[in-house]
């Protein structure tokens, strides 16, 4: 909303039933909008989370170790270790980054903290909006 915008509240006792059912209907969709958007953060979070184990994992390996190289995720090539002090990072849009291991884990550390941040945040949204439905679903039987 825009700075200086009169906001004015609404009883929802006085509103017609019609419009009560479109409110709870708007209110069920961005419900559903909420609980999507929570559900793709956690599996972002989780991707992040495996990537950094695989970090800390690739950390205490030797160089020239023999390893299976993921070409796809069905499809493995076999192939060594050259060098375990630099990790490329996929950061998104298609960009790497080469980092060292201690670079990436910050990078993951990072990103982690800021992605559960945000499902905080569209966690508490997602309560409002479901007490708002909750009221709204309340009305609709006594009127």
């Amino acid at each position: 909303m825009a700075a200086g915008e009169n906001v004015q509240a609404v009883d929802l006792a006085q509103l017609p039933v019609p419009q009560l059912n479109q409110l709870r209907a708007q209110f069920e969709e961005e419900e559903q909008m909420l609980t999507q958007s929570l559900a793709q953060l956690k599996g972002v979070q989780s991707r992040f989370i495996e990537s950094q184990e695989s970090v800390l994992k690739l950390s205490k390996k030797e160089t020239g170790k023999d390893i299976l190289v993921p070409l796809t995720s069905s499809m493995y090539v076999p192939g060594q270790l050259a060098n375990t002090d630099k990790v490329l990072i996929d950061i998104g849009t298609g960009y790497h980054v080469k980092m060292t291991i201690d670079e990436a884990k910050g990078y993951f550390t990072r990103i982690t903290e800021y992605i559960t941040k945000k499902m905080e945040v569209v966690q508490k949204n997602l309560i409002e909006k479901e007490k708002s439905t909750d009221c709204d679903s309340a009305l609709i039987p006594l009127l």
